[in-house]
């Protein structure tokens, strides 16, 4: 059985380095196989040892260097690429709308959410919150919201909450200065008991920033109107997700 394994590793690997290490009936009990390797088993007095043959001087035009071989390399290229690719593809883009700034005092009025694959939008998710006070006058106009439409429109916070970790899964996450809904994501966690979303999350603010160092500001709006992608209900959690994905794809363009 061990020759036959061997025999096909062999005959299998092409470019990679073998050693097979199996008991035997000798002083040291053990004896060594290798395949594609300058290494080599050798006898001394009864105890094998491997023998590194002396370095020699490259070939002209030849560069060594340590590392995988050729082969390995080229897969865990494709597979990084592969992964890139789906990260750059396939994620949720998401915002929240909150009372404020304060995490201590400000809580969370609306959640939004793109589910992006392969660069098209698939699924959305969008929940209004109820408020135990009604909401500052800046917040209002600010966002058109008023106490009357969460009062009638909202859900529970705990269940707002739920739902929209829920439509997040593990998926990869973006949005645009995202430490903020994260804080605020936390916080709502912390306060209902619920585990705080892991998914990986990149920001797009500082992409932006580093591609369009020329603007006034990197506010999305006025990113936004610099790609001439259209705003339709401004400060509104879904509009600003789905925004965020547009901007994303413009960035990466």
């Amino acid at each position: 059985m061990r020759d036959a394994l061997w025999e096909r590793i062999c005959l299998h690997l092409k470019h990679g380095r073998a050693t097979l290490v199996y008991s035997t009936d000798s002083e040291q009990r053990l004896t060594f196989r290798v395949h594609n390797t300058p290494w080599q088993p050798v006898d001394l007095d009864g105890i094998t040892l491997m023998r590194r043959p002396l370095p020699t001087a490259p070939a002209e035009g030849e560069t060594l260097r340590p590392g995988f071989s050729k082969a390995a390399q080229r897969l865990i290229a494709q597979r990084t690429q592969a992964k890139r690719a789906r990260a750059n593809t396939d994620y949720v883009a998401i915002d929240l709308e909150t009372t404020g700034l304060n995490l201590t005092t400000d809580s969370i009025i609306e959640y939004g959410a793109v589910k992006v694959e392969h660069g098209t939008p698939t699924q959305t998710f969008s929940a209004l919150v109820r408020q135990p006070s009604p909401l500052p006058p800046p917040v209002a106009t600010l966002t058109g919201l008023d106490d009357t439409t969460l009062s009638r429109k909202g859900q529970p916070p705990e269940q707002a909450l739920a739902d929209f970790l829920a439509f997040l899964g593990k998926h990869p996450l973006i949005g645009y200065n995202v430490a903020f809904d994260f804080a605020f994501l936390r916080a709502a966690c912390a306060r209902h008991t619920q585990p705080p979303p892991t998914n990986p999350a990149r920001d797009i603010l500082p992409l932006a920033r580093r591609k369009c160092p020329h603007l006034p500001d990197h506010r999305l709006e006025t990113l936004a109107r610099h790609f001439a992608i259209p705003i339709t209900h401004p400060h509104r959690a879904l509009d600003d997700a789905l925004l965020t994905h547009l901007l994303y794809l413009k960035l990466n363009e």
